[in-house]
């Protein structure tokens, strides 16, 4: 069994420790900062680059901070913003819990919690309506559903203030603010609240044709007034909102794919898209991939996509796993849950590593035989003669390990703008804090492309930048362009 099936795998591990403090923020800082320290695979890269100096003021901060705060609710970005000093992605923390600081108080779950005191704006709905229906403006200002709320956005002194008419969650009330959005002289920006009223704030606000609105990660339809939408506007909300892949024929020249994402579970419809279109994918000039805005996965799902792009050798370099007592047991989770769905051949497999990885704690280990893997298949396909790939800045982990692999075909180019940029320090564990009340997630590996080729906070750079002259609802009619030599 290959090592990258288990690159960004996903396992649970929860544990019990003696814990003779009071499970405040605080002492659940200090739980995050050991259990960190001692498994994460990349925090000693981290601190020889950065320094123990910087590490340490840090830490101080991050420490008085931590006496601040009165709720769990309050410490999670405390104990969040801790953890990007180490990088950006392959790290979190949850909540799981939201009990009363001490652990003992019983109180309201955040997901029940009302926010009496929140910020409201207070509009009479059938004014609001005819004041629509009156403005000749295409702008915000609307009335939009985001499931589970409907919310109305109204310009107040400036600045796009989004309402709640109607709401699916216990913890929102009519009239709160949902969402903020704020224009500058350059730039937007915009703040969208959470169900749990947490923030999350954002440049990237797109009005997408005429009834679709983008804020960040969050997305919004006009439902009144209800204005009509265009042709390329929908297909785009296609792709964003398509939960499986799909392929389509843009023109006779062109296959279009989209691939949402390579989780584990993807794999099974991807290997199904690529199986039923084969012949037609192996008879076409062009085959454009659009896998923008993925979520990571296992290296596995992108398996059947190699031989459509494959023109000679893929050199893939290996990663090493550091071994500690609890970074171990993550091989027997894998033998012994059955949600796993480990073969006889992966339990023997995982078997052995776990063996081997005990034999050397407190090291790096290195559980195949050579560093760099070589991946050669038989005769090259004629078609697809040209391979347009459309990444972002959404594409991290697997999606830029597969990134990789592609580049080294003739056939491939990459669209779009510069990825993530978090590969380097990967496979994530998910550890539970003594009091149940936090999630930690944290990595079990180091790529040994380290230190002469990182992929961390730099990404992978398209060969076609698309600039933001471009929509992105336009990205793909450009790409098919380029393929076509239009």
């Amino acid at each position: 069994m290959k090592k990258s099936y288990f690159l960004t795998v996903l396992a649970i591990f929860s544990f019990s420790v003696a814990f003779g403090q009071a499970c405040n923020c605080e002492a659940n800082f200090e739980w995050v900062k050991s259990t960190f320290e001692q498994n994460d695979a990349g925090f000693k890269y981290v601190i020889d680059t950065k320094g123990r100096q910087a590490y340490q003021e840090h830490n101080q901060r991050i420490l008085a901070k931590t006496g601040t705060v009165k709720t769990l609710t309050d410490c999670t970005p405390i104990l969040y913003e801790w953890l990007t000093f180490f990088r950006s992605g392959h790290i979190a923390i949850k909540l799981k819990a939201q009990n009363g600081v001490n652990g003992n108080t019983p109180a309201s779950t955040v997901s029940d919690k009302v926010f009496p005191d929140w910020e409201k704006v207070n509009v009479d709905l059938d004014s609001f309506k005819t004041y629509l229906l009156a403005k000749k403006e295409i702008d915000y200002e609307g009335i939009w559903d985001s499931a589970p709320y409907q919310i109305g956005i109204k310009k107040i002194n400036g600045e796009y203030l989004g309402f709640i008419i109607q709401s699916g969650a216990p913890n929102w009330s009519r009239g709160q603010v949902k969402l903020k959005i704020t224009p500058g002289r350059d730039s937007v920006s915009s703040v969208f609240y959470s169900r749990d009223h947490s923030a999350n704030k954002s440049v990237d606000v797109v009005l997408m044709g005429k009834d679709n609105l983008r804020i960040g990660n969050f997305s919004l339809h006009r439902v009144f007034p209800e204005l009509r939408e265009e042709k390329e506007i929908a297909a785009y909300l296609k792709l964003l909102s398509a939960a499986r892949p799909y392929l389509e024929e843009l023109n006779k020249t062109t296959l279009y794919l989209r691939i949402p994402s390579f989780q584990p579970g993807s794999k099974k419809d991807i290997d199904s898209i690529v199986q039923a279109n084969k012949a037609k994918i192996l008879k076409t000039a062009n085959l454009i991939i659009d896998i923008r805005s993925g979520t990571g996965g296992s290296d596995a799902s992108y398996q059947s996509l190699i031989p459509l792009i494959y023109t000679g050798p893929i050199r893939t370099v290996g990663v090493e796993y550091l071994s500690t007592r609890l970074n171990n047991q993550r091989m027997l989770d894998f033998i012994n849950k059955p949600e796993f769905g480990a073969s006889e051949a992966d339990k023997k497999w995982a078997k052995a590593s776990y063996d081997k990885l005990n034999a050397r704690l407190g090291e790096f280990v290195n559980l195949d035989s050579a560093v760099v893997s070589v991946e050669k298949l038989g005769a090259v396909s004629a078609y697809p003669k040209n391979v347009g790939i459309i990444i972002n800045e959404g594409n991290g982990s697997t999606d830029e390990q597969f990134l990789l692999a592609a580049k080294q075909s003739r056939k491939v180019k990459l669209f779009g703008v510069t990825t993530f940029g978090v590969l380097d320090i990967s496979n994530m564990y998910f550890v539970d804090s003594p009091c149940k009340e936090f999630e930690l997630g944290y990595s079990l590996t180091k790529s040994m492309r380290i230190p002469d080729f990182t992929i961390d906070a730099k990404g992978i750079q398209p060969d076609y930048f698309i600039d933001r002259s471009i929509p992105k609802y336009k990205w793909v009619d450009y790409v098919n362009g380029v393929l076509n030599e239009k």
